[in-house]
């Protein structure tokens, strides 16, 4: 099987090529800018023809799209999220039409949960963020493709690798900052929101699961955590698998991309129903994972 990874050099999608190398009778292609990339593939400035040309000779059985953007303006996030699907899509049917297409989402396109609510893939989508609604543009791209195409609207990804763009590897390279200094003070935003956390690894799974199922799939599959956990406990646990012996202050302040939404949680249960997919690490062994990988965590922020 002949699988194409666009992203593959980032968080989401070194995890991808590292599952993809033990599937046996795999043939893996890297798409991206990276010059270790076997395909010369800039979603945000290709062109629908140039790119038909590259797909057609690699011709794929299967592409998982992790290229995507967390962080930049709205026109990066754009170019990106919302381009990078669309430009891909087209090129696809022209080049590889019957190949499956996994792309992946993320749940901030659902926007504000209400607590207590696990959305399922036919709850409203109602981002509040350039970020959310620009991979929500994305997804509706994939869904009404005509590809057979389904989207992963995953979580909070965590795990060895967590680049400092996303919270629990900003904490983790200030933890290592800090050391075991005991009067070493980390001074943080407001972290009483709620967030559904889940191992990239169990991404990452769930991502080659889909590429290579042998039947149709839903549109959008919810891959999660399935729990909604406090921001705060994430944190504290963390400190303590760190060993940190200072002190942790909130200042009330958040980030522009989540700060609205104080709840967030997915029903899982279609992924178990057409992947046979479920979460596999619990939180604490992802933080763990986290922590050991953190003097070698790659640069960059790139994800769904």
């Amino acid at each position: 099987m002949r699988i194409l990874v666009l992203g593959f050099t980032g968080y989401l999608g070194g995890h991808v090529v590292e599952h993809l190398h033990a599937l046996p009778g795999a043939r893996v292609f890297g798409g991206g800018r990276s010059p270790d990339a076997e395909l010369d593939i800039d979603l945000t400035t290709a062109r629908t023809d140039g790119l038909a040309k590259t797909l057609a000779s690699a011709a794929p059985d299967a592409v998982i799209n992790c290229a995507g953007s967390t962080d930049g303006d709205a026109v990066t996030l754009a170019e990106v999220n919302s381009r990078g699907p669309a430009v891909l899509c087209a090129a696809l049917r022209e080049a590889a039409p019957s190949a499956r297409l996994v792309h992946l989402g993320s749940a901030a396109e659902y926007g504000p949960g209400t607590p207590d609510t696990s959305v399922t893939e036919t709850s409203a989508t109602r981002p509040v963020t350039p970020y959310g609604a620009t991979k929500l543009a994305g997804t509706v791209t994939v869904t009404t493709s005509g590809l057979d195409a389904v989207v992963l609207r995953v979580g909070n990804p965590v795990g060895p690798g967590a680049p400092p763009t996303g919270l629990p590897g900003r904490i983790a390279g200030l933890l290592r900052a800090a050391g075991p200094d005991p009067d070493a003070v980390i001074r943080l935003g407001d972290l009483s929101a709620y967030r559904d956390f889940v191992d990239v690894r169990d991404v990452a799974r769930a991502a080659v699961l889909a590429a290579t199922s042998p039947g149709p799939l839903p549109h959008v599959l919810n891959i999660g955590g399935g729990r909604a956990v406090p921001v705060r406990e994430l944190v504290r646990t963390l400190a303590r698998t760190a060993g940190f012996r200072g002190r942790i202050e909130e200042d009330g302040g958040g980030s522009a991309r989540s700060g609205a939404v104080s709840w967030q949680c997915s029903d899982i249960a279609a992924a178990g129903d057409s992947l046979d997919w479920r979460p596999s690490y619990v939180l604490e062994e992802s933080l763990a994972a986290l922590w050991s990988a953190t003097s070698v965590r790659p640069e960059g922020g790139r994800a769904p």
